[in-house]
């Protein structure tokens, strides 16, 4: 059903429009009091839980940052079947984001590239939303997902950082540094050790012992990627998320002049699987097997989690899929998951 509504109404609006409307319905869920029975029918059937970082997933299956950007629907999203939501990527000020359009599908790749530039409504306005949902006896793990404003230079980025982890760090289960989003200018370029050792360690010194994660980039050369591995070791983060969209267009299906039309941005979904497996891959020869290392990068279905999580994943995310697949996304891959992780 919710094939034949993608393809007859939902592909032939904004994306960005149909993206608010499924959230709103998300969101409201809980409100309209069918959350509860919604969440029998989505979560597993057996124990599949993943304890990690001193925390205990429901599912080792979470929602990716970008599709809460303030916290406005985690308990709507748990419902659904989600083992953890990350919010975000939060900024110390509310901001717009990149003009409109900012996000465009490629049904073909079964991808999408978004443009959109952290828009969100600050840190600020999201903390009573995560001290809210936090507060609640059965939710999905919380996490919180960081970075700097547009406005605030490469420089000064720190201070960004910092100032959004104080503010969440008692209200949300572990904190990810976002350093690599291709959409605020210079944000990459944090990624390099020099540059990061100092930032890692800023966030760390105000998070009260709470989990830190890092978010890569998938653009990096593998070299990049064993320096930060190395940095995680010697500041003893959490742990490492393995990766954000990618500014690569190679292979794709989707006609060009179409995907030149969509111009720049990170692209998502499953275009992007064959590179995340070889950053997760290339991260285990490197970090133990207790460090945190989650996932993320054209995930679709159950086989697709279970093989992330024999190739050394702790946690998987996804995002893209959503879109594509429906609501009743996350319960196909807890179910599935209960067949596919038996002993």
């Amino acid at each position: 059903m919710y094939d034949l509504l993608f393809r007859a109404v939902l592909s032939k609006m904004d994306p960005e429009r149909a993206h608010h409307l499924a959230f709103d319905a998300i969101r409201a869920m809980p409100m309209l009091g069918i959350g509860r029975i919604v969440h029998r029918f989505t979560r597993s059937r057996t124990d599949i839980s993943v304890s990690t970082m001193g925390l205990t997933f429901p599912t080792p299956f979470g929602i990716a940052a970008g599709f809460d950007k303030d916290g406005k629907a985690i308990r709507g999203l748990g419902q659904l079947g989600f083992g953890h939501v990350e919010v975000g990527t939060l900024t110390p000020l509310a901001q717009p984001g990149n003009d409109k359009p900012r996000l465009f599908r490629l049904v073909a790749d079964r991808a999408i590239i978004n443009r959109m530039g952290f828009n969100n409504e600050g840190v600020t306005d999201s903390r009573p939303r995560f001290a809210r949902e936090s507060a609640r006896r059965i939710r999905p793990v919380i996490g919180a997902n960081i970075g700097k404003n547009r406005a605030t230079s490469v420089e000064d980025a720190i201070h960004d950082y910092r100032l959004s982890a104080q503010q969440l760090v008692g209200v949300s289960d572990y904190l990810v540094v976002n350093v690599s989003s291709p959409n605020t200018p210079g944000l990459r370029g944090l990624q390099e050790a020099e540059q990061l050792r100092p930032l890692l360690a800023a966030v760390q010194a105000v998070s009260q012992g709470k989990p830190l994660l890092v978010k890569i980039a998938p653009d990096l050369v593998d070299e990049d990627i064993l320096d930060i591995c190395a940095l995680v070791r010697e500041l003893g983060l959490a742990g490492i998320i393995a990766t954000n969209t990618t500014i690569e267009r190679s292979g794709l299906r989707t006609n060009p002049a179409t995907v030149s039309a969509a111009g720049a941005g990170g692209l998502s979904g499953r275009p992007l699987a064959v590179r995340s497996l070889e950053v997760l891959a290339l991260i285990r020869t490197v970090l133990p097997m207790e460090t945190c290392v989650i996932s993320v990068g054209g995930v679709t279905t159950a086989q697709d989690v279970a093989d992330r999580l024999s190739a050394g994943a702790t946690l998987v995310q996804g995002y893209t899929a959503f879109l594509y697949v429906g609501p009743m996304w996350a319960r196909r891959i807890n179910r599935g998951l209960d067949h596919l992780l038996k002993p």
